[in-house]
C-alpha cells in the first residue's frame, strides 16, 4: 500500500476523475488509515511504499506490478502522468530481495487488470492494458491467461468490473455489462456459479474488492452485494473511501496483493 499524502485530482484519465471537484486530503488520509489498520486487524502483514510528490495516483497500489509465487511482472503505464510509479515499485522490490523481476515491454497497469484464481490470470484490455501484455504475462509466470474485453469506459480496469473471492476454490463476483458479449460467455463457462453484481453495487465500485478468502472489503455504498456475499460464507467488511474514489479507486485500487 502507498499513502494518499500527494493525493489530488489535477487531470483526468478516467470518467471518475474531475479535477472541478476539490479533494480533502485529511480525509483520504484517513479513510485510507482505516483500510490499513483493517487489514492489519485482521492478522495480514502491510508493507508500505514512499509516496513522491509528483506521483499524486501512488495511493492506487495495485496499479504497480503483479505478483504470482514470488515472480515479479512491473508495470508499464498507459498515461505518461504514472509511468514514474512503475520505476517506484521496482525500486520496492528489489530492496525487499525479489530476484524474480520482470520489465514489461507491453503496457500493463497491474493488479488492475491481471486478477488471479488457482487455474487462470483474468487479464483485462479495451481501456489501458495491451492485449500483447497478455501474452508477456503468460511466458513470465506460466499460467493460463485469460483475455477480457472491457467495453464500459467507467469500468476502465479489470479490478473494477470482476473480483476474485476465493483465489484457491477459482469464486468470482464480476458484473457482466463491464464486458463485450464474447467475454461475457467465457466468464460464464469457466465460473458458471460466479456472484453476479448489479449495476447500483457495481456503479459504487463495489467489485473493487479485496478477499482473503473469509474478509471481503469493499465499498459501504455496494449495499446489494452484503447478502449475496452472505449467503456464500463470505464476512463483507464495508470501507468508506469515498475522496480516493474521486480519482476512480477504492479498496482493491489500494491494495497490492503479494503472493510469495
Amino acid at each position: 500500500m502507498c499513502p494518499p499524502t500527494h493525493f489530488k485530482v489535477t487531470y483526468s484519465i478516467n470518467p471518475w476523475m474531475d479535477p472541478a471537484k476539490p479533494v480533502d486530503l485529511q480525509l483520504a488520509l484517513a479513510q485510507w488509515e482505516d483500510l490499513r489498520d483493517r487489514y492489519r486487524a485482521l492478522g495480514h502483514t502491510v508493507e508500505l511504499l514512499e509516496p513522491q510528490p509528483d506521483l499524486p495516483d501512488m495511493v492506487y497500489a495495485a496499479n504497480g506490478a503483479t505478483v504470482i509465487d514470488g515472480r515479479v511482472l512491473g508495470a508499464r503505464f498507459a498515461h505518461r502522468e504514472r509511468e514514474g510509479e512503475a520505476v517506484a515499485h521496482l525500486d520496492w522490490f528489489r530492496s525487499a530481495g525479489y530476484t524474480k523481476i520482470h520489465e514489461p515491454l507491453h503496457i500493463n497497469e497491474g493488479e488492475g487488470d491481471f486478477a488471479v484464481t488457482s487455474s487462470y490470470v483474468l487479464a483485462g484490455r479495451g481501456f489501458r492494458s495491451s492485449p500483447l501484455s497478455h501474452d508477456e504475462a503468460q511466458e513470465f509466470f506460466g499460467r493460463p491467461v485469460i483475455g477480457l474485453d472491457l467495453v464500459d469506459p467507467r469500468y476502465y480496469h479489470l479490478d473494477t468490473a470482476l473480483s476474485v473471492l476465493d483465489e484457491a476454490a477459482d469464486e468470482v463476483m464480476y458484473y457482466p455489462e463491464a464486458f463485450s458479449p464474447g467475454s461475457r460467455s467465457v466468464l460464464a463457462r469457466l465460473f458458471p456459479d460466479a456472484l453476479i453484481a448489479q449495476e447500483e453495487d457495481a456503479a459504487a465500485l463495489g467489485l473493487n474488492a479485496v478477499s482473503d478468502g473469509r474478509h471481503v472489503l469493499l465499498p459501504q455504498a455496494a449495499l446489494g452485494l452484503f447478502a449475496p456475499l452472505r449467503d456464500r460464507g463470505y464476512e463483507p467488511m464495508g470501507m468508506d473511501l469515498g475522496e480516493l474514489l474521486k480519482g476512480g479507486g477504492s479498496v482493491k485500487c489500494c491494495t497490492q496483493e503479494l503472493r510469495d
